[in-house]
């Protein structure tokens, strides 16, 4: 499945333009009750970037979603879209697109009926809804009715009706769940290609595994708080080169004496580990100090492991990776028409 260029604006030649939108969280709770849902909720999501919203089950990603589009009242705190709260938006719906996990469509209709009762309501094109249709991968499926379709299919008809009015702002929530590989596949190279039409995306999800080949930053929450945020290089950590040899006090001595500093394996099953990206480096210098190498490889970040135990203690582990790293200007978000997002 190949993505194609949106028209009414997304990316199309000589198609007006605006100034990207930012998402800003500023202070955000919420509370049921006795229950609080999220606490003190502080980040940002800048154009032109994915921005992965990450923690488990019950973290409280939802309910800061649906605060953001003024479904659900905060406690205390603001979560605006361009430096306004939804309600306040200009024009709500040519700025915002969201598709929520619990996105309904009628059962007795079929999607396509579902997006042209959403196009028609917003003054668009009846073609923009069988263009997005084939966008999404369903335009024979979407035109069955909408109760006897998969989870799969439900999420890229949900996508569909969020980009309906071609929005600045996506807000998708949980978009993988139900997509075979391919369609994850797809998710990952669309989010990208919108990202690079200077959209601004945030994505909640559960499963790091599955975003980190996709966003810029991250924000990861656990029990409604947050417990790191900044762009994915800096969760990942330094540069790691893992080497086994039968000579380690050897091949100590070859790399320090090149100015590299090795040290156990964490594993405890032997083997060292070095700080460095430059794995030729390494080689080299265990060949000029004699030594044989049994194993050389780059030790990849676990990032799981990692997302378990920042999630395991939240309030013994809050932190911030740091702003993302300087670049190259953006460009800015096409003009939209009007959102069909499900919300």
């Amino acid at each position: 499945m190949t993505t194609t260029t949106l028209s009414h604006g997304a990316g199309s030649p000589g198609a007006p333009t605006r100034p990207g939108v930012q998402i800003a969280v500023a202070g955000l709770t919420k509370r049921f009750g006795r229950l609080t849902a999220v606490d003190n909720l502080d980040f940002t999501v800048e154009p032109g970037r994915v921005t992965g919203f990450l923690g488990p089950n019950g973290a409280g990603k939802t309910t800061t979603l649906r605060m953001l589009l003024g479904l659900v009242q905060p406690t205390a705190g603001t979560a605006t879209i361009g430096g306004s709260t939804y309600h306040d938006l200009p024009h709500p719906l040519q700025t915002v697109g969201a598709a929520l996990e619990s996105s309904n469509f009628h059962p007795g209709r079929s999607g396509r009926d579902h997006l042209r009762v959403l196009a028609d309501a917003s003054g668009i094109p009846t073609r923009r809804v069988d263009e997005l249709l084939e966008l999404v991968g369903i335009p024979v499926p979407a035109r069955q009715r909408a109760g006897g379709y998969s989870m799969g299919m439900r999420q890229r008809l949900a996508l569909a009706a969020a980009l309906l009015g071609d929005p600045q702002v996506l807000l998708l929530d949980e978009p993988a769940n139900g997509l075979d590989p391919e369609g994850i596949r797809w998710l990952r190279e669309f989010l990208r290609h919108l990202a690079g039409q200077g959209k601004t995306i945030l994505v909640s999800s559960h499963m790091l595994s599955e975003v980190e080949q996709t966003v810029d930053d991250v924000v990861i929450i656990a029990n409604g708080r947050s417990v790191a945020q900044g762009p994915i290089e800096s969760l990942r950590g330094e540069p790691t080169v893992f080497v086994r040899t039968a000579n380690e006090d050897g091949l100590r001595s070859a790399l320090l004496a090149g100015g590299l500093v090795s040290e156990p394996a964490a594993d405890g099953k032997g083997g060292l580990t070095v700080r460095t990206h430059d794995i030729a480096r390494v080689g080299e210098l265990a060949f000029l100090g004699g030594v044989a190498l049994h194993e050389l490889r780059p030790l990849a970040s676990d990032l799981e492991d990692l997302f378990f135990r920042l999630t395991a203690a939240p309030e013994h582990r809050n932190r911030n990776l740091g702003a993302p790293p300087p670049g190259t200007d953006l460009p800015p978000a096409p003009a939209t028409s009007q959102d069909g997002g499900s919300i």
